[in-house]
C-alpha cells in the first residue's frame, strides 16, 4: 500500500505547480528548504594604492577657452594632422633608415636616432600645460602677416594662433593640391606643417635644442651636406622631411609633390641706422603683405 506522503511526492514531481491539489501545495509550502549563502567578509582596511606611471600625463595639446567653436574644430584637426604627419615621418625612418633618399636629402649622413627622437617627442611626449590660445593676449596678431606666435617669456608653454591662420591654412588632404609643392611652397601651407613648427618652439617639446640653423629649402639641403649634426635638429629640416615623405608615401603614393624651389625674391634695400647710433637696422613698423611672421624661443621674429 502506497503511503499518502509518497503519493504526494510523486504528484509533486509529475505535475506542474498549477495542477497540484491544494493539499499538496500546502504541504510543500509547509516544508521550506534551507539555503546556505556565504558572504565574504569586507576588508576593514584598504591596501596601498597601486603605482600608475601614466598618472598625470597628458597626451594632447590643450586648446584654450578663448577659442570659439569654429577655431577649436580647426585647431584640433590641425594638431591631430600634425601628429599624423610626424608619425609617418618617424615610421618612414624606422622602415628605411638612412637608405631613404629623402632621409639623406634632409639629414645627410647623420645617425637616425636623433630625428626619430625629435619626431617621437612631438608625437608621444607629455603635453601637460602646453596650451594653444586664440585671444591675441599679447597684441601681436594686429601686426601684418602674423599667423601666430610663441608667447616667450610671457608664458613659455603657450602659443597664440591668430585669425590669419584660420583663414589661410589648408587641411592635410589639400597637400599637393592647388599647385603646392614642398620645395616651392610655404611650410605653413597646411595647418599640420605650421603646427609642427610651432610645437618645436615650446621648450617642453624642442627642449631649447630644435631651432633654426637653416631656413629655406635650398639652405636645408646644404645644411644636410655640410652640418648633418645640425640638420637633424633644424626645425625646417624636420618640417620639410615630414611633409615630403607624407606627400610621397601617403598623399600621392610613389609620386609626391616635391617640386622645385621658388625663385628667390630680390633682397630688400638696407634699412637706415637707428637714431641711437648703434648701427643696428631700424625695425620696420609693418611687414610686407603675404609675409607670415612668428617669434622664436630667443625672442627673434621670423618672417617667411
Amino acid at each position: 500500500m502506497v503511503s499518502a506522503k509518497l503519493l504526494t511526492a510523486a504528484l509533486a514531481a509529475a505535475l506542474p505547480a498549477s495542477a497540484l491539489p491544494n493539499f499538496v501545495k500546502r504541504e510543500n509550502a509547509a516544508s521550506p528548504q534551507t539555503i546556505t549563502v556565504t558572504i565574504p567578509a569586507q576588508p576593514t582596511e584598504t591596501g596601498p594604492a597601486v603605482y600608475d606611471w601614466t598618472k598625470g600625463g597628458v597626451k594632447e595639446f590643450t586648446i584654450h577657452q578663448s577659442c570659439n567653436a569654429t577655431e577649436r574644430v580647426q585647431l584640433r584637426q590641425g594638431l591631430n594632422e600634425a601628429i599624423t604627419v610626424a608619425t609617418h615621418a618617424r615610421d618612414h625612418i624606422l622602415r628605411f633608415g638612412n637608405s631613404s633618399e629623402f632621409y639623406r636629402k634632409y639629414f645627410g649622413k647623420a645617425p637616425t636616432g636623433e630625428p626619430i627622437g625629435w619626431l617621437d617627442k612631438l608625437i608621444n611626449g607629455d603635453k601637460n600645460g602646453l596650451i594653444f590660445r586664440c585671444d591675441d593676449i599679447d597684441g601681436n596678431c594686429k601686426q601684418d602677416g602674423w599667423g601666430g606666435h610663441w608667447r616667450g617669456a610671457n608664458a613659455t608653454s603657450e602659443t597664440v594662433i591668430c585669425p590669419l591662420s584660420y583663414a589661410t591654412r589648408k587641411p592635410l588632404n589639400a597637400i599637393c593640391g592647388f599647385g603646392y609643392t614642398v620645395a616651392g611652397g610655404k611650410l605653413a601651407w597646411t595647418f599640420a606643417g605650421d603646427l609642427i613648427h610651432r610645437a618645436y618652439h615650446l621648450p617642453l617639446i624642442g627642449q631649447d635644442t630644435v631651432s633654426h640653423y637653416a631656413d629655406s629649402y635650398d639652405e636645408c639641403l646644404q645644411l644636410a651636406k655640410t652640418k648633418p649634426e645640425q640638420a637633424v635638429r633644424n626645425t625646417h629640416s624636420l618640417q620639410y622631411f615630414a611633409l615630403d615623405v607624407y606627400a610621397y608615401d601617403i598623399a600621392l603614393p610613389g609620386v609626391g609633390c616635391t617640386g622645385k624651389p621658388a625663385a628667390a625674391a630680390p633682397a630688400p634695400a638696407p634699412a637706415a641706422s637707428s637714431a641711437s647710433g648703434t648701427g643696428k637696422a631700424a625695425p620696420s613698423p609693418t611687414k610686407t603683405a603675404g609675409t607670415e611672421c612668428h617669434t622664436h624661443d630667443n625672442g627673434d621674429v621670423h618672417c617667411s
